[in-house]
């Protein structure tokens, strides 16, 4: 009998979908520099249909599933990326925010930024766990009950819940291999103060570790 496929991180995509926030923690997760070998984790996409999608910096992505494909128990997280759409169009991307809360509910995490965390707080996955976002006040326009919760914090992770600002890719990503356990401790803080800090001195102690 063959053994299950390992899980893979699946990442959200639709059209206007930000590049800028999610490319650190997939191409790091991909890579699968760390304790963990090469190869760590499989990078899938996730589309609301299987129709290309544009992204914001015109890139054209072909979903690899579809959302009615996806099920928690083959997956290591959800990642949702910011888009206008989560403001302009929240009817069509509320299905997202309904599969967020299965992931929750089934124990796998979903990490969300920008524009994505006001799908989730429109979903009230937001009233009773620790998030941030790009401003309180952002939030507080979709009418959720959450903002006793809310961080004025770059990235926050509540269990198995992540939220990131829009302007904050590097800690979203620190957030996500931290939760993933894709880098050990030490490899972690310094890939964070190689990529946030430039610090040149962290791409050492990141190759010893890997």
């Amino acid at each position: 009998m063959s053994a299950d496929p390992a899980p893979s991180l699946h990442l959200a995509v639709y059209d206007g979908m930000a590049d800028w926030q999610y490319g650190h923690a997939i191409a790091q997760v991909r890579s699968g520099l760390g304790p963990h070998g090469a190869g760590s984790l499989g990078v899938v996409t996730v589309g609301l249909t299987g129709a290309p999608v544009t992204t914001m910096g015109g890139v054209t992505v072909l979903p690899d599933l579809t959302l009615p494909q996806l099920k928690p128990s083959a997956s290591a997280m959800l990642v949702l990326p910011g888009s206008p759409d989560w403001d302009w169009a929240p009817e069509t991307m509320a299905p997202l925010a309904s599969a967020a809360g299965i992931f929750l509910d089934a124990g796998v995490p979903v990490a969300a930024i920008c524009g994505a965390t006001a799908g989730l707080a429109r979903e009230g996955l937001l009233d009773h766990r620790d998030h941030t976002s790009s401003a309180p006040g952002y939030l507080l326009g979709t009418g959720y009950a959450g903002g006793h919760r809310y961080r004025s914090e770059l990235a926050v992770t509540d269990d198995d819940l992540i939220t990131a600002g829009a302007t904050a890719p590097v800690e979203f990503a620190r957030e996500i291999l931290a939760k993933l356990d894709v880098l050990s401790p030490r490899a972690l803080q310094a890939w964070y103060r190689l990529h946030a800090l430039h610090d040149e001195d962290a791409y050492l102690i990141l190759m010893e570790e890997t």
